[in-house]
């Protein structure tokens, strides 16, 4: 699957790259959804890939958010964070839409004085929430930071673009303020650093990208001897931490992966087996079948 840079996100819905695009300071731009349907009528707005940009929306409408292999609906108000790690696609499922959303890129929010790194904040973590249902007045307030942002864009202010950084984390705190507690303040205990170690080792060899590119680790064993442990010790913690033995997780994150390669590449089989880690295409075939109840082709068409 080809990653969408910001370049081609203006492509794809006609818009205007602008000027400042290339410059050092990173890429921040904010839109009015229902403008945006306005001027291109039915073009897709976000067709489902990874991006190399992130992305935070207010979505008002009836619509379906598609994360990887999961679909999450949205009745009326919603918020969408996303990051460049898990391909997405917002559906609306009519015209009556409105909203906002803005793209950023790392480089964006590592020009304030903290040197912020979007991976490292809860709202973008692996297994977070990117996705909440929200009130009304919920709406309101955050589609006040947004007319802030639009208004800004149109300033000739000299620091705007500090302004504007300060109103994306505003809303990135907003999200994170959603979110369960447990999710932002885990126990810092040693089972835990070691729970979250093998959580961050398993996603960072995601997403696959070539089909030369071929994981690193595959088995518990590998994942064990990486972070010092006894596979045992692994699934102990795994278990108590996920409720989910180490070869489960792991088995999971692979499947979905199978899955977005085979709907949105096309990769042979035996080229997918090979990324994944599996030496032979029946093995693969067999490990599909067992978990999602098809065999691959059969998923694919």
């Amino acid at each position: 699957m080809n990653v969408t840079s910001v370049e081609e996100f203006y492509k794809e819905t006609s818009e205007l790259v602008p000027e400042n695009i290339s410059k050092e300071i990173g890429h921040f731009n904010v839109f009015d959804v229902g403008e945006l349907i306005a001027r291109h009528g039915d073009k897709p707005i976000m067709p489902y890939n990874r991006r190399a940009y992130y992305k935070i929306s207010l979505i008002a409408g009836h619509n379906r958010a598609e994360y990887a292999d999961k679909v999450i609906e949205i009745e009326r108000n919603g918020l969408l964070y996303a990051s460049p790690k898990v391909p997405y696609h917002w559906l609306p499922y009519d015209r009556d839409q409105g909203g906002f959303f803005c793209i950023f890129t790392d480089e964006f929010l590592a020009q304030t004085k903290s040197g912020v790194v979007p991976d490292d904040l809860p709202i973008f973590k692996a297994g977070g929430y990117p996705i909440f249902q929200i009130s009304e007045e919920q709406h309101m307030e955050i589609a006040a930071v947004f007319k802030k942002m639009m208004k800004e864009m149109s300033s000739d202010y000299v620091y705007k673009y500090d302004l504007l950084r300060n109103y994306v984390l505003e809303l990135i705190h907003y999200g994170q303020k959603l979110q369960p507690a447990t999710a932002l303040y885990p126990k810092h205990t040693a089972s835990a650093r070691v729970s979250s170690l093998f959580i961050e080792l398993l996603e960072r060899q995601f997403p696959v990208e070539s089909p030369h590119q071929k994981l690193r680790l595959r088995t518990a064993k590998d994942y064990a001897g990486t972070l010092s442990v006894h596979v045992n010790h692994l699934n102990k913690i795994l278990k108590e931490h996920t409720g989910k033995t180490t070869t489960a997780l792991i088995s999971s994150r692979i499947i979905q992966e199978a899955k977005i390669l085979l709907k949105q590449t096309d990769w042979s089989v035996s080229e997918i087996a090979y990324c994944l880690g599996f030496e032979e295409v029946a093995h693969f075939s067999n490990f599909f079948r067992k978990e999602a109840s098809l065999s691959p082709l059969a998923f694919r068409s």
